[in-house]
């Protein structure tokens, strides 16, 4: 089952403007998901415009149907955190429940969740 990550295009880290502001960090971390996650059939990509998690920029949301979902935040725009991402992505793919025993976290997402939601209940 398809697994998306939703970045958060609009994420600027505290600092931002006083670097070059030729795009934001959640541009930057998007481009880089989007780099690593390149030809994976269970993991897609997606941005949006602001995930409301300003505080805690850059933010992602790691979702899939009929699964537990997961907000995570405070990501610096690097390769090591996009690559982090899609693994973990994968994992949550593969999983049934969307639950991936924190052994198998890639070290590069662990202290980053912020908030772990429940399927939405089937129609009725």
């Amino acid at each position: 089952m398809t697994t998306w990550i939703t970045t958060c295009d609009t994420c600027k880290r505290e600092g931002w403007e006083d670097g070059e502001m030729a795009q934001t960090d959640g541009e930057a971390l998007a481009a880089l998901i989007d780099a690593a996650a390149t030809g994976l059939s269970d993991v897609k990509t997606r941005r949006v415009s602001c995930l409301m998690g300003c505080k805690k920029s850059c933010n992602v949301a790691i979702q899939g149907r009929g699964k537990l979902n997961y907000t995570l935040g405070e990501f610096e725009p690097t390769a090591e955190s996009a690559s982090g991402i899609v693994a973990y992505a994968m994992a949550h793919a593969s999983s049934p429940t969307g639950q991936v025993p924190f052994r198998e976290w890639p070290q590069a997402i662990k202290g980053h969740f912020v908030t772990r939601h429940p399927p939405l209940p089937e129609d009725e």
